[in-house]
């Protein structure tokens, strides 16, 4: 009898462990009438409390056909899936106690200090960077985000920067030996702004905002960030990049030292990246913009619609690449105007910036955006493609699909 109470007490003990590791579930609704695919966020703490564990245990996540599926908690804490979800339909996740498996990794980046301090980044779809401290103390006037078109879901931006570097010296001592011809065929051979078959860099930043900057007006006008001060990396993969980014202070209006901040993040599967910007030392209201240059080479293939602009981009050299790079900024939280901005006169091949602008931005106040770009060599071949692909972003965001831990 002293055995049997013994083995009860034992189980009445461990009876609440058994119930609170039960299986959760992760249902995903989509209320629209076509296939959805995104990344679905929850929080991961309601995850841990219906699990019944903290956050030093690990799970799994099944999709409905019992397959493991990669997913990411966040700095913020959310848990990610990618999700796909038919047409009014819902997509059932389970999660369980376990170890997950070693996940493939679809977005990532990192500074490249041995570049001049660029921060770069990709996805699955593209590859954008922007410049840092070195370039700055370097004169270079680069202001704004660069585009590396890629036709790859593979990562290749790591890639990229070890063979282009590598290289170098390579092709200056061929130079110096009178080598020209094979200096210049190492060179084709090797720099990322040639296409090898998965893509290349041949997107003009120079003095302008690129593909998403954002800036700050006076009188009509942009003021130009330079390259960021600080910077963290809060993600970094498999399905999610985020980075923190500070400005060294600049002058708007006549306030001295006025801080820009960015937070910006790219999913896997996205053309576009979402960024929120927000600025401290403004003493009165400022006109806010952010949008895409306009190269001299082609100022007519301009779509300005009522919460985006869009530019099909000639590319640096557009007689010899014979592409275009689709680049836009998004604004589903509205804007007060979207126009065509030109410059009184090109400089540098700067023919304008098509944006969105925000009249009366307050100081403090944060704002989000969309940026990003497509390659009518890759994933979207025409401009009428992209504006497409434009509209059904914006649409999924106003309307997103709603996860829901049970």
């Amino acid at each position: 009898m002293k055995h049997l109470f013994l083995s009860l007490g034992i189980a009445a003990l461990l009876m609440p462990n058994m119930v609170k590791a039960k299986d959760v579930t992760i249902v995903v609704t989509n209320s629209e009438r076509t296939q959805r695919q995104e990344i679905v966020e929850v929080k991961v703490q309601d995850v841990y409390n219906s699990l019944g564990i903290d956050k030093n245990k690990t799970f799994v996540v099944k999709n409905a056909m019992g397959q493991e599926v990669d997913y990411q908690i966040t700095y913020d804490g959310l848990l990610l899936i990618d999700a796909s979800v038919r047409p009014c339909g819902e997509a059932i996740y389970t999660v369980s106690l376990g170890t997950p498996q070693k996940p493939k990794v679809f977005v990532t980046g990192r500074q490249y200090p041995e570049r001049v301090d660029d921060i770069a980044w990709e996805n699955d779809r593209t590859a954008y960077r922007l410049y840092g401290p070195a370039l700055q103390r370097s004169g270079e006037k680069a202001y704004g985000i660069d585009v590396w078109v890629k036709n790859t879901p593979d990562l290749e931006v790591e890639k990229r920067y070890e063979v282009e570097l590598s290289n170098h010296q390579r092709i200056t001592d061929l130079k110096k030996a009178g080598k020209d011809a094979e200096a210049r065929q190492v060179e084709i051979e090797t720099t990322y702004h040639f296409d090898h078959g998965y893509g290349l860099d041949c997107y003009k930043v120079g003095p302008s905002l690129g593909c998403g900057a954002p800036a700050l007006m006076e009188n009509g006008r942009l003021v130009m960030p330079y390259s960021y001060k600080d910077y963290k990396i809060l993600d970094n993969g498999p399905l999610r990049f985020t980075v923190e980014l500070t400005y060294n202070p600049s002058m708007v209006q006549g306030d001295r030292n006025v801080v820009e901040h960015r937070i910006l993040s790219l999913d896997k599967g996205s053309n576009f990246n979402k960024m929120t910007v927000w600025y401290e030392g403004l003493s009165r209201p400022c006109d806010f913009a952010t949008g895409v240059v306009i190269h001299e080479e082609d100022t007519q293939s301009i779509a300005c619609g009522r919460d985006y602009v869009a530019y099909a981009d000639p590319t640096d050299n557009p007689a010899a690449q014979n592409f275009q790079i689709y680049v836009a900024a998004l604004f589903p939280n509205g804007v007060n105007e979207t126009k065509a901005l030109m410059n009184d006169k090109p400089a540098n091949g700067i023919a304008g910036h098509a944006v969105g602008i925000r009249r009366g931005y307050q100081n403090g106040e944060r704002y989000t955006y969309y940026f990003g770009s497509a390659w009518s060599k890759g994933d979207v071949r025409t401009m009428d493609e992209w504006v497409l692909r434009i509209n059904n972003f914006l649409d999924a965001l106003h309307s997103p699909l709603a996860a829901e831990v049970k």
